[in-house]
């Protein structure tokens, strides 16, 4: 009885944490590129949204997601912490020079495609503002999800569209000499991160593997960095991808491993557009401060040394 007792104790002390990961995006390369243990189970997902609701369901323990998927799903689950900021990113609008479009400006009454209540939906919506326009009255806005871009793009069906990798580089790909290459890395750089829940973090079981993924996760992070051609070619059929594309956009992103020191200022930006779409007002910037949980980093730091 003695023996059986330790070994259910043994058990208990390893508790499977499962992970949703957009399987669709760059941004996810940390999490595809750490080493596998036994007791993380990585789930694949077609996009953020879906990563998330798996989270809010309790189907997942953690989900990767852009602040703005964060920001969206905290108002019905207001325990969702930031535990990492996998990836730093940034979009573009690749356009149809035969549309007439060479600026920003030139967006005005064009059909432009952006993924509704996405941070692509956000970064078109700031891009439009910094240049005097407005989403909602000086374009023709068409929800599209970014797979589909190229193609209406390339038909015609749209004249722009506003989105992150490959997506947007497939896009460029697809128009070839009438492409329009429009970027501004002041109006808006993605912070992707690893969202958990304050129930998990509760459970010292789960806290604890959490934060052993998270030193798996910071050498992998350290590989996308020092070891770009390799980490491309691991990367590649993880998230079904063309080296040769992921190599074209590679330099539009960062691999922290981090918990920026702007991030609580980039959440109380989007936190505005957030608002706007959920038809409420923005939360201070002080109750977004602590939907970030720095603490398992920190633990996962000390336990590299």
């Amino acid at each position: 009885m003695r023996m059986f007792a330790v070994l259910l104790l043994a058990i208990s002390a390893h508790a499977e944490i499962r992970i949703a990961v957009n399987s669709t995006t760059i941004e996810s390369a940390p999490i595809f590129l750490a080493e596998r243990t036994p007791d993380v189970r990585v789930v694949p997902v077609a996009n953020g949204r879906i990563a998330m609701e798996q989270l809010l369901r309790g189907s997942v323990d953690a989900a990767t997601g852009s602040e703005t998927q964060m920001l969206l799903n905290s108002i019905a689950e207001p325990g969702i912490r930031i535990i990492v900021t996998l990836a730093e990113a940034r979009y573009r609008i690749i356009a149809r020079r035969s549309s007439g479009i060479r600026r920003i400006e030139d967006l005005r009454g064009k059909k432009v495609a952006a993924t509704v209540n996405t941070s692509s939906q956000y970064f078109l919506r700031e891009m439009l503002r910094k240049s005097g326009l407005s989403l909602d009255s000086d374009a023709h806005f068409v929800n599209l999800e970014g797979p589909a871009m190229p193609a209406a793009l390339k038909r015609g069906d749209v004249d722009a569209v506003a989105i992150w990798e490959p997506h947007a580089q497939n896009s460029l790909e697809a128009l070839g000499s009438d492409a329009v290459d429009l970027q501004n890395a002041s109006v808006y750089r993605e912070r992707f991160n690893l969202n958990t829940t304050t129930k998990v973090l509760r459970d010292p079981d789960k806290r604890r593997e959490l934060v052993e993924f998270l030193r798996v996760v910071l050498s992998a992070s350290q590989r996308a960095r020092s070891q770009p051609r390799q980490s491309i070619t691991f990367l590649s059929p993880s998230i079904n991808t063309p080296e040769r594309t992921i190599e074209h956009v590679w330099n539009r992103f960062r691999f922290p491993a981090n918990l920026p020191g702007d991030l609580p200022s980039v959440l109380g930006d989007v936190e505005i557009y957030v608002a706007a779409v959920q038809f409420r007002q923005p939360r201070p910037r002080a109750d977004l401060a602590a939907l970030i949980d720095g603490s398992l980093l920190t633990d996962a730091m000390h336990q590299r040394r």
